[in-house]
Formats: structure tokens, sequence, C-alpha cells
């Protein structure tokens, strides 16, 4: 089976499925730290305070693959910020990371039985899809049906834990949904992070093609209303048949913009609001008159994966560790991040931001160490010749291709792991690619042997484990490193598993210890989450852990 999926504003992100998430400082200095915290900075106003009508301009790295998010080729940080206004969710995170239910689409969700553990899930009766048609249990049976696993023709990014579902069956009417497990899970409220509506789902051709190149039939506030394709542009509109507070906003535009041009781009009015990962661009935003600067750490963090797929030249664990002790990833995190942040740390766990409650530092097997590495090569084999300057072994060169969207600070960090590497005798050739098939012509194929990209994390972290990490040869999902061990799987299975919370996290960080020592990937920092906005935007901006409310954001009178 292919695989496909996708990168912070350092690049495309590749979203962790489940719970989907996307004041101003006047000096030019660091603020802050890249901790999450429990607060976010998006120019809180009551919609009386706003002006009625209005686009809100926004950015894209590249149009969608896909308009369907649950789809491998769908699964990237574009895709959400043009369907999250689109779609049903289950719930709502404020910026702490607690969840409540989103009673625009359901009137109650409840935990009814833990063994069988079992869900009830009751549809606000006014839900509609655009089309007009109700929103019932059937749509929510067949996103079951698609996400559990059992046809691989379905090209998933994520299970969801739809695997473990044993029934979705109907309730006292069409409007309630019985959700029963064959087997624990514990982030059961993420599973319908976004609802599709069930004409997607019917077969493996609609499922991978259907919202191709549009989303025909969506139900929130807004609506496509225009797919560009000439002037890489998506326009939403208000969904006349939504049910809930009326969008002040008219319209949103989504724009295609090379990284390079997003400040200038705000600058001179073109749009309204854009994340910024440079110290450059930030001192630029907040020396533009009107600009303000707003900022809050996000679940975004860049990473470099390792290309393990059999015959690869990092197919070999000890080989991984060895490249791996000798990358300094403190300096690439102070490269990225001095003087945006008052103390630049490296991120050490792949499921927990720092801030965020299980977080913890697992990363010892791979500490920098580039006398080690180089002594751990020579003893795999891997020797410099008379005269040479790069490793050999049976007639291979230890020459690495790291790829990595087209941008400074991605090319920026790629040097410095090129000269890390260089002094213990491994060379590094550096390829950047447009945003536009990063992921479809270059990382899904493994035309790689090391990739920069961003993941997007969750208020629930746990299903990342098995979107990112599960080892299975014949379905890969979002695996792009195809490095993992059935040892891993089983302790992602028990951490999805638990529902005592603090057995969750013991089991998460066990896992994440085995994905260092397998040397899937190195994560580098999270996103310190600053962004550009029009000061006249309000209630938008640096969100955090929050979700938006689209029917809330606007231009202050």
């Amino acid at each position: 089976m292919r695989i496909r999926s996708t990168v912070t504003r350092l690049a495309i992100p590749m979203v962790a499925l489940g719970l989907v998430l996307t004041g101003c400082s006047s000096n030019t200095g660091p603020t802050g730290t890249s901790d999450i915290g429990t607060t976010n900075d998006i120019n809180a106003h009551p919609v009386e305070d706003l002006k009625q009508g209005g686009n809100l301009r926004l950015d894209l790295s590249a149009l969608p693959e896909s308009f369907n998010y649950l789809h491998v080729d769908g699964n990237t940080g574009d895709t959400s910020d043009v369907v999250l206004p689109l779609l049903p969710t289950a719930y709502n995170s404020d910026a702490a990371g607690n969840l409540t239910i989103n009673h625009d689409y359901f009137t109650d969700i409840q935990l009814a039985e833990t063994n069988p553990q079992k869900v009830i899930y009751t549809i606000n009766p006014k839900a509609v899809w655009s089309d007009g048609t109700p929103i019932t249990w059937e749509d929510m049976r067949a996103q079951w049906k698609a996400l559990s696993g059992e046809n691989p023709e379905y090209l998933i990014s994520a299970q969801l834990g739809f695997n473990k579902v044993a029934s979705v069956e109907r309730g006292v009417d069409d409007r309630q949904a019985i959700v029963t497990f064959r087997e624990p899970h514990g982030e059961w409220q993420g599973q319908y992070g976004l609802l599709y509506p069930k004409a997607m789902m019917e077969s493996p051709q609609t499922f991978n093609d259907w919202a191709r190149s549009n989303l025909p039939v969506s139900a929130g506030p807004f609506i496509i209303t225009a797919v560009d394709r000439t002037q890489n542009r998506i326009t939403l509109g208000r969904n006349p048949k939504w049910w809930g507070d009326t969008p002040v906003l008219d319209t949103i535009t989504f724009s295609v913009l090379d990284s390079s041009a997003r400040i200038g781009a705000i600058q001179n009015n073109e749009i309204d609001a854009t994340d910024m990962g440079s110290l450059s661009d930030i001192v630029a935003a907040r020396n533009t008159p009107g600009i303000q600067v707003r900022r809050t750490s996000k679940l975004y963090w860049s990473h470099l994966t390792f290309n393990g797929a059999p015959g690869s030249l990092l197919s070999d664990v000890n080989v991984r560790r060895a490249v791996a002790k000798a990358i300094d990833r403190q300096a690439i995190v102070n490269n990225l991040q001095n003087g945006i942040v008052t103390e630049p740390k490296v991120l050490n766990n792949h499921v927990y931001m720092a801030g965020q409650k299980g977080y913890q530092d697992n990363s010892a097997s791979v500490a920098y160490n580039p006398e080690a590495a180089a002594k751990e090569l020579e003893a795999l084999g891997w020797i410099i010749p008379p005269g040479g300057d790069v490793r050999e072994k049976d007639g291979r060169k230890l020459i690495l291709k790291d790829v990595m969207y087209q941008q400074d600070s991605w090319i920026d960090a790629a040097k410095i792991v090129q000269d890390n590497l260089q002094k213990i005798g491994v060379k590094v050739e550096i390829q950047t690619v447009p945003g536009q098939g990063l992921f479809t012509d270059v990382i899904d194929p493994g035309n790689y042997d090391l990739a920069q990209y961003s993941y997007g994390g969750s208020v629930q972290p746990l299903e990342g484990l098995r979107q990112f990490y599960y080892y299975d040869p014949a379905n890969w999902v979002g695996n792009k490193a195809r490095i993992g061990s059935p040892e891993l799987n089983k302790v992602i299975d028990a951490a999805l598993a638990e529902l005592d919370p603090a057995k969750a996290i013991e089991l998460a960080n066990q896992a994440d210890t085995m994905i260092f020592e397998e040397v899937h990937s190195l994560p580098w920092a999270q996103s310190a989450g600053n962004t550009a906005c029009r000061e006249s935007l309000a209630n938008w901006g640096a969100f955090g852990m929050a979700s938006v409310d689209y029917t809330k954001v606007g231009f202050l009178k």
C-alpha cells in the first residue's frame, strides 16, 4: 500500500489527527519561553465591538493535495487551516487544553460505560450539511468504517482508535450515535475531531477522491465558494444553511505565498495575519505601523526524520544513532530561536510539548557526543579511506541527502547538520523543495536520507504515537521514517488503551524513550507561536491550545 501525508510555519506541518487545533509586545527583544502555557493572545473582543462583514485574508504554503484531512494526502497544516471553519468537531479546547462539548454540533456526549467502553453522542437537531441533509448517526458510522483499518484501500492518515470500535449504532433516533468499543481507548474524545459526511466514506474511491479538488458538502459557519488554481487562492463564504451564531466575516480568503513573501504581504496590506518563524520577520512586523505581533507557544515542533527503510544508508539503527550523536541540536535551536525566546531549549520528547502535562526528557540515547559518534561508525566498518574525507563501507559512501521546504530557517539548520556531520566523515547534500509536492513527490516515496519538517500536536497527543511511529510495513500511515518495532507497537497500544491518565502518560513516555532509541527522528524546537496581525483584527492571532471560534473573528469598528 502506498503511503502519503505530510511540517511549523517553518514549513507545511504534518498534523496529528484527533482534536485538531490551530495583547501585543512593543519591544524587539525576546519574550517568554517556548513552553506551552494557559493563555493566548488573540485581541479578544465581544462581537458588539466588531464591524459586520469583511474579508479575512490568510496565507498557505501550498494548496491542499486533498480537502480530506483524514486522507494521507490531506493531513497537512494547510488542509486543516482551510477545513476547520467548514466541518463539525465534537469538542472545543480552551487555552489550557481543557475540553468542552461543541454544542453547535452535539447537545451531549457521555462516556456511558467503561466495560465495555461505550460513548453516546447526541447530535444537535439543528445540525445539517450544506446540501440541507441532516447530520446523523450514519455519518459517524461511516467514518468509523472508513478509519477502522479493515479495508486498506481507504488511504487513511490515522485510525483514531476506530480499529478498537466494535459498533456505531443508532440511538433513540437518527440524531444519536452509540459507539461501543471492543477494547478500551483512552483518547476517545478525539475520534470525531473532524466529522465528514457519509458521502465521502461510501467507498475507497470516494474517500480517496471525493474531496480531492474541493469539499462538495460541509457543515460549518463557512463553505468553500471558490478554488482558483490559477491564482492559487481559496475563498470561503458564509454557509446559508448554518444554524449557529451568524459569522461576523463575510469571507475568508487563503492565498499561497512563499515564506519569503509573507512579511511583505502583511506590510503591503495584502493579507491580515501570518505566522512567523524568524527574528528578522518579527522585528519587521513590530516596526510596521498598524501591525501587532501576538505570541503564544503552539503545538508545532520542528525535527529531523531519518529514512530507515530497508536498503537505505540509515537502515541500521546503530548507524542512525551514531549520526544522531554528532548533531548539535542545541546549536540548531539557538539558531532557530535566538532573540525570539528568552532561553532557546531543545525539545526532548516526541509526544508532549514542554509545559504540557507529561513532558519529560527521554533523549539520553542520542545525547550530543561527536567523539563517540566517530568511534561507533568506525566500529561499524564505516572507514575514511586514505586521502579521503567521506566514510565508506562495501563500496557505498556515507553521503546523506537532507530534504526540506525551501525556507531560510530550514536551510540554516541544515547547514549546521552538514557542518556537524562533516567533522565525523559524513557528507550531507542539502536539497530544498517547494511546498507543493514536498511529501507526495519526495518524502513519501522515500527519496531522502534525512528530512526536515514539523509536526502539529494535539491536546490529546497519544494518537500521534500510532499515526507517526507505529511499525506496520503493510501500512505505514504517517510513519515517514519506516522505523519502529513490534515491541514499540505493544507499548503504543497499551498507552492508547489506558483509561487512567497518569498510567497513560507513563506508557507514552516509555514509548518515547524507545522512539529515541530507534532513532526515528530528532526533535529540535517547539514553535514560539509568533503571529503578525493587523491591529484591527480581533479574536485572531496566537491561539496556543485553544480552538478558534470562526463566528467571532472580525475587524474592530
